[in-house]
């Protein structure tokens, strides 16, 4: 099981041993942003803002719900969002457009599930390895687009940006979630891909909150500085009704499943931090037996095989690659739970004015 070590939540033994090659990976990584911003290696800016969605912190943090809310937001606004992701464990090797009938083996698990959600919104979503050259083919083919959001990315010097902080039209948008930044030191001593020094422009803070509790309350520090004087957003998480994997029109409130005291419930979950779903379940008085998956654990091998559970409540990341394979479409015991956000505002509105900004010459 690929989780997070619990010495990267506290500055112990095993992380203070560590910490010298984090030294050794921060100068690294400050010698290879350096040599892009002296242009010894290249990199190229696009001809439409970008809004680069990332974590500091390694493992899932909810990036791609951002991303989603912030598409659908964008498209309410009357603007045309393109979606770039690297794809991570996808098997392709050229720029792909990623449809709702994408294999997520070949294409990755992210990519898929986006494209299956905004597939109504026909907002495209292209992978590769290079957002440069995934953005630029995006274009290509929808000329249209005149935003393009990054599935992460914060690190992908060779897309050239212009921060919003600077007085440009590119925005970085670092998302974290209730773990916060760990023991705040860099990989592998601490959780985190870089410092928490260099300058963000938003930073959108995703707590345990759920639809229980008032999204009011989850955003009474919006805008207070958190990491570098990036102006903090706090949101709540919204869950769904469940609904059948192979009838999703056979639906369950969470009422409704709590209230079940003879219901035998496993909750599943292959994310970067499986209990962030656990601990949603949990705030709805849900009793469960967990089972945290590896992240972007691809299904191949079935865990529910030996599960004596009347119901196994998965994520819909995770239904996007079992709703593909027999065994687990014929399995009824299968329940997806929808989860969302909704981006505050103001958010919004300081997103719209950035991206309106004149190209720079």
């Amino acid at each position: 099981m690929r989780q997070a070590p619990q010495f990267w939540e506290k500055r112990g033994v095993i992380a203070k041993l560590l910490w010298p090659l984090s030294i050794v990976f921060g100068g690294l990584s400050l010698i290879r942003r350096s040599l892009y911003e002296l242009s010894i290696l290249k990199s190229k800016a696009l001809d439409v803002p970008v809004i680069i969605v990332g974590n500091i912190r390694v493992g899932g943090t909810g990036k791609t719900p951002t991303v989603l809310a912030l598409a659908k937001a964008l498209q309410a606004k009357g603007f045309h969002p393109g979606i770039i992701s690297r794809g991570y464990k996808g098997q392709h090797q050229d720029v792909q457009e990623v449809s709702s009938a994408s294999s997520p083996k070949d294409l990755g698990d992210e990519p898929c599930y986006m494209a299956q959600q905004l597939s109504h919104l026909k907002v495209p979503v292209f992978v590769h390895r290079s957002r440069t050259k995934t953005a630029e083919a995006l274009l290509e083919a929808y000329p249209e687009v005149n935003v393009i959001i990054s599935d992460d990315g914060l690190q992908h010097y060779a897309l050239k940006r212009w921060p919003a902080r600077e007085g440009g039209r590119d925005i970085e948008l670092v998302v974290r979630d209730a773990r916060g930044e760990g023991n705040g030191y860099l990989l592998p001593a601490g959780p985190l891909r870089e410092s928490t020094n260099r300058p963000r422009d938003f930073t959108l803070s995703i707590g345990a909150q759920s639809s229980i509790h008032s999204k009011m309350d989850a955003q009474l520090d919006a805008q207070a500085p958190y990491i570098a004087d990036a102006p903090n957003f706090c949101v709540a998480i919204d869950i769904q009704a469940a609904y059948q994997l192979n009838h999703p029109t056979h639906q369950k409130s969470l009422t409704e499943l709590s209230s079940s005291d003879d219901l035998k419930i496993v909750a599943a979950a292959g994310l970067g931090n499986p209990q962030k779903f656990f601990d949603l379940l949990s705030a709805h008085q849900l009793v469960f037996e967990a089972m945290p998956l590896p992240d972007h654990y691809d299904f191949s091998s079935n865990p529910f095989q030996s599960s004596k559970a009347d119901m196994i409540l998965i994520t819909e990341k995770d239904a996007v690659k079992c709703s593909q394979l027999d065994e687990y479409k014929d399995d009824a015991r299968i329940w997806v739970l929808p989860i969302e956000i909704e981006l505050p505002k103001d958010l919004i509105d300081m997103v719209i004015e950035v991206i309106q900004r004149p190209q720079p010459i």
